[in-house]
């Protein structure tokens, strides 16, 4: 059972079966049924977003961390992504909520490591800027690094900025994912894009497709990827549909939501459509 809260490779999903006992007050359609992220600010904590992708579109804003005199500071600095990252988890986001806006803080280097601290200044930086969504597709295992972590998540908990965060891909402690502050995410086998499970065996709370997923590669590419990377993007773009729908809701009443209209909670036949990373690279990593 260990491995099930990580990831959800077994595609017998009555596992996770969850019973309310009686129909959700909570609809699909209620909840995000015409929804198209409009008005949403999503940004992307991770290494940058190649500009003019053809499956990211527009970018709002890019910024990255940058080390000056001893102190790392954000700055504004051209769209740009050396290793593809970012921009796979980006598309995602725009696939699912396609009037989104999109924003973009690099924390990670160009061979997709980084520091513990480029990653609290980043995610500072996020949550400054007050964005609806933050997508956190990458984790750090550093124990110095976990309570500036925890109080970030709760300043972002009660500043209204939902953290969507990949859990890792082995069975380690890492974080941000690890905090009930944010919205923790591994990944599914099942095809469909717009499938979230709910994981009733914490630590990880949600399933999305992780699996052999198309996603934006460089150079206006396509490509295939697998992790728990790629399913982070998937819930980050239900919340965008949720809040451009039902503004100023609380993280509290988010999670709330996508667990009352998960496919395993609805009752909804686990054959039938929705409708409607590896492990740290240096002191932070990618999870792919």
């Amino acid at each position: 059972m260990g491995a099930l809260t990580w990831k959800l490779l077994d595609p017998d999903e009555s596992r996770i079966a969850v019973d309310l006992g009686e129909p959700s007050p909570i609809t699909v359609a209620w909840a995000w049924g015409g929804a198209t992220g409009a008005d949403v600010r999503v940004c992307v904590v991770d290494g940058g977003i190649e500009p003019g992708h053809p499956l990211v579109g527009t970018v709002a804003s890019s910024h990255a961390v940058v080390d000056r005199d001893g102190e790392r500071k954000v700055v504004e600095v051209s769209h740009g992504d050396s290793f593809g990252h970012g921009t796979a988890c980006a598309g995602i986001v725009r696939e699912i909520a396609p009037d989104c806006e999109i924003h973009s803080v690099r924390v990670l280097s160009e061979r997709g490591g980084g520091t513990g601290r480029t990653l609290l200044a980043g995610l500072e930086w996020a949550i400054r800027q007050r964005f609806d969504v933050i997508n956190m597709s990458l984790s750090t295992t550093r124990p110095e690094f976990v309570q500036a972590l925890r109080e970030l998540a709760d300043e972002a908990y009660f500043a209204g900025s939902v953290i969507v965060a990949s859990a890792h891909n082995s069975p380690v402690e890492s974080f941000p994912w690890r905090f009930s502050s944010v919205i923790s995410v591994g990944s599914h086998t099942h095809p469909d894009p717009n499938r979230i499970l709910y994981n009733p065996n914490p630590p990880v709370e949600f399933f999305a497709r992780g699996q052999a997923v198309q996603v934006a590669g460089l150079r206006g590419g396509v490509i295939r990827s697998s992790g728990n990377s790629f399913a982070t993007p998937h819930v980050a773009g239900r919340c965008a549909l949720i809040l451009s729908k039902h503004p100023r809701l609380t993280a509290f009443q988010l999670k709330t939501i996508l667990f009352l209209t998960a496919s395993n909670v609805r009752g909804e036949r686990l054959d039938e459509p929705l409708y409607g990373a590896a492990g740290d690279l240096d002191r932070i990593g990618r999870h792919r």
